[in-house]
């Protein structure tokens, strides 16, 4: 091995190999993104993308310091981070439910969605990813599997760290085009209705399964 190498191809490859299965799975992210590109469109709806990224290196940056463990062995944190999550879930699910149908010509011309807050739609991505226990467990136990403490450990927890948010940033834009591609589609407003009932009930079941979940 190369005295100044930092991570060797194949763990990189490896990890790589991982994150894609990861972050193509469908989840509360997905959820998430179909539903801004359904609501804002592709470019608008890529904010909720790079909240998730935010959360994400929030999250890679509390296990690089040593404080995942420690977060994840509090019962109490766990469930108050379980409970937040499954509610912002069902409340989201609620809120896509009643959502009104506007087919994909009106968006652009509607001056709510001009003004909506970029900021906003960037917070529902971030609270998703954060309030969602299972990520910071995932990633507690799967990054530091793929780092060698023989070499420079920071180094190898920023280059994992921006494999995984590249790798996300691809997943979730393909979630979110495909959503605002149905969009384009959709001209009947009461079939624009039954898609955000459809995603909002996803939601629902989503936040459910994450009140339920219990650590192995």
């Amino acid at each position: 091995m190369d005295s100044g190498a930092v991570m060797t191809l194949a763990t990189w490859l490896a990890f790589c190999l991982a994150t894609i299965l990861l972050c193509f799975s469908p989840g509360p992210g997905a959820l998430s993104s179909m539903s801004a590109g359904m609501k804002y469109g592709w470019r608008r709806g890529m904010w909720n993308c790079l909240g998730m990224q935010a959360s994400i290196i929030v999250n890679s940056t509390i296990i690089a310091l040593g404080l995942g463990a420690i977060l994840m062995a509090s019962t109490t944190a766990f469930d108050i981070m379980k409970w937040c999550g499954a509610l912002y879930l069902m409340w989201l699910g609620i809120q896509k439910f009643r959502e009104q149908p506007v087919p994909f010509e009106e968006i652009a011309a509607r001056t709510e969605f001009k003004d909506t807050s970029t900021k906003g739609i960037f917070l529902q991505g971030f609270l998703v990813s954060q309030t969602n226990p299972k990520g910071l467990i995932f990633l507690l136990a799967v990054l530091p599997q793929f780092v060698d403490p023989a070499l420079p450990t920071a180094m190898q927890y920023v280059i994992l760290t921006l494999t995984l948010v590249c790798v996300d940033i691809v997943a979730m834009g393909c979630y979110t085009g495909f959503a605002a591609r149905v969009l384009t589609m959709l001209k009947d407003p009461e079939h624009i209705r039954w898609t955000n009932r459809g995603i909002g009930s996803l939601f629902v079941v989503a936040g459910g399964a994450l009140a339920v979940f219990k650590r192995g």
